[in-house]
């Protein structure tokens, strides 16, 4: 068989192999969150979410909508140095992100079932 019949095979079976996958696959929200900082902010993301005390008072304090948190978790950075991730029953996250002008980061509780947010700070640049 010439070379270019088995590229014109393979062209073929690679063309119907995606058809196939677009019509099984093309309805359904999978999402490919491989990297640490992607599965930590997924995992909070689908939680339910609290507010400390603290936390309320500096959102009031600096006029910032407790909405944010969730355009945070959507493209925010985990900071692991800072983070307990392997305390005992609930790990801490430390997670930055820029809402406007300002680098806000969030001091999260994450339990099994239950998200809660801690500490808001506005962190100077660096």
């Amino acid at each position: 068989m010439k070379l270019i019949h088995r590229l014109a095979y393979y062209g073929l079976g690679l063309f119907f192999g995606i058809v196939i996958l677009i019509f099984f696959l093309g309805g359904k929200k999978a999402s490919c969150d491989y990297s640490p900082n992607a599965r930590v902010l997924k995992n909070i993301k689908t939680k339910k979410r609290t507010f400390s005390d603290s936390s309320l008072l500096s959102f009031q304090e600096y006029d910032i909508d407790t909405a944010v948190v969730s355009s945070i978790l959507e493209d925010g950075d985990v900071n692991f140095d800072k983070s307990l991730t392997h305390k005992d029953p609930c790990n801490i996250y430390f997670i930055s992100g820029r809402i406007e002008s300002r680098l806000l980061e969030l001091e999260i509780e994450n339990c099994d079932s239950l998200a809660t947010i801690k500490q808001m700070k506005i962190k100077k640049d660096e």
